[in-house]
């Protein structure tokens, strides 16, 4: 994050998928690298039942920090409102229970002019209301649905890791912009030690991506005997074409459609 020059003074909430050590033991750290940027504003930690207990170990070395954390454990299927963000959990099939996540940016409809006008809606809230969902005005309450449109295809980023695939997840990353997966194995002749330990091929990631419907997929969390991720790419394009291997510092800018 430092390479990218992003800041971590605006960091809000930290997901946890569940609490191996390669997924969590570097919470300290990065409380204490918030806590430099001078935020005093209080950071959630959102994960599975037992986040509490697993922190209460982790902040022994970092007990002093300049703002509160809240925890927050979820069950599957929970919708979190965090700013403009919404963020769901799914569960999935790993050795603990483990969660994916999807966030998703909504997006309101279109400012509507010939319905605030035959609402007889105020000119001086026709602002307002695209702003807020409601406001009252000389005794009324107007809401933003009198000024809008239908809500437009807003974004949509999903995250799955440490899992094997799962019936749910084509559903609840159904449509996103982004996909980002495991991939453990590349090769095919891993799948009994993928099914042992609870991870995917690449080519069952690329079949969730294809069954989703998503627009692209990068696959991430590989095992260390394969040096080469990009060597076995083919294993996931052949069920969905647009897969690439992430990478330290890759990121893309998402845009809202026209």
């Amino acid at each position: 994050m430092k390479q990218m020059g992003w800041g971590f003074k605006n960091i809000d909430v930290i997901c946890f998928t569940h609490y191996h050590a390669d997924h969590i033991s570097g919470l300290p750290g990065l409380l204490l690298t918030i806590g430099n940027s001078d935020r005093r504003e209080p950071v959630v930690l959102m994960g599975p039942p037992g986040l509490a207990r697993v922190y209460d170990g982790l902040k022994t070395i970092c007990p002093e920090l300049p703002f509160d954390v809240i925890i927050d454990e979820i069950e599957p299927w929970d919708n979190m409102e965090v700013g403009i963000f919404n963020i769901s959990a799914c569960r999935l099939n790993h050795k603990i229970p483990c969660y994916g996540y999807r966030i998703d940016v909504k997006r309101a409809g279109k400012f509507n002019v010939e319905k605030a006008k035959a609402l007889n809606i105020p000119m001086k809230l026709w602002s307002i209301l695209q702003k807020q969902e409601s406001v009252e005005y000389e005794g009324k309450i107007y809401t933003s649905d009198m000024v809008l449109g239908d809500e437009r295809k807003g974004l949509r980023v999903s995250y799955i890791t440490d899992s094997r695939p799962v019936d749910g997840i084509p559903n609840f990353i159904q449509g996103s912009d982004l996909f980002i997966c495991e991939g453990m194995y590349g090769e095919e002749n891993k799948l009994q030690k993928a099914k042992e330990y609870k991870h995917m091929l690449y080519s069952e990631a690329g079949m969730l991506a294809s069954r989703g419907n998503v627009k692209e997929m990068w696959l991430t969390h590989f095992s260390p005997s394969m040096p080469f991720p990009q060597e076995f790419i083919g294993n996931a394009r052949k069920y969905f074409r647009n897969t690439h291997v992430g990478t330290d510092r890759k990121n893309v800018t998402l845009l809202f459609e026209d």
